[in-house]
């Protein structure tokens, strides 16, 4: 039997340290779908669109990863693609409290999809979409953060929000 994972997060916009869970989970798993969601409760900068053709870009190295989006329950998206596992990255304990609420709700849902965690590498531990998208709305360096696709794609979409200014 196949081993399949699901990787969700926004991934608005993917950073390094997203990577490096990707990197990771395709060395472990025979098939990762990296599933990117519309997080209603956040205001993406990229469309789903963009993130999915950012994201596409940047796997391309990795033969067994997929990307898609998906709507609704994550579980459910699990299960249409016959995944086994879902796949999270952890930076800080801090994380750990919110990922095991979403755990073990998915659990009650589906008992036959395991989590996985991963601790990310330690470099990325600081790392977020959010503090990405900060520097780089006021011109920082974020070369060390985010591939250059996605840095590119961020000072093309904040020149266009300054311009409006």
């Amino acid at each position: 039997m196949a081993s399949i994972a699901v990787c969700p997060g926004s991934f608005d916009p993917v950073t390094y340290g997203h990577l490096d869970i990707i990197r990771r989970g395709a060395k472990v798993f025979d098939q990762v779908y990296v599933a990117v969601l519309n997080n209603s409760s956040k205001k993406p900068l990229f469309s789903v669109e963009e993130r999915i053709e950012l994201l596409k870009e940047v796997v391309k190295p990795f033969k067994n990863v997929m990307v898609e989006s998906f709507n609704g329950l994550l579980i459910d998206y699990a299960r249409t693609k016959k995944a086994n596992a879902i796949l999270r990255g952890l930076r800080a304990v801090s994380d750990f409290e919110y990922e095991m609420q979403i755990t073990s709700m998915n659990r009650v849902l589906d008992e036959n999809i395991e989590t996985f965690f991963m601790m990310t590498n330690s470099q990325y531990a600081f790392l977020s979409s959010s503090i990405v998208k900060e520097v780089a709305k006021y011109n920082g360096n974020i070369s060390e953060l985010v591939p250059p696709i996605v840095e590119e794609a961020l000072r093309q979409k904040f020149h266009s929000f300054l311009s409006q200014q």
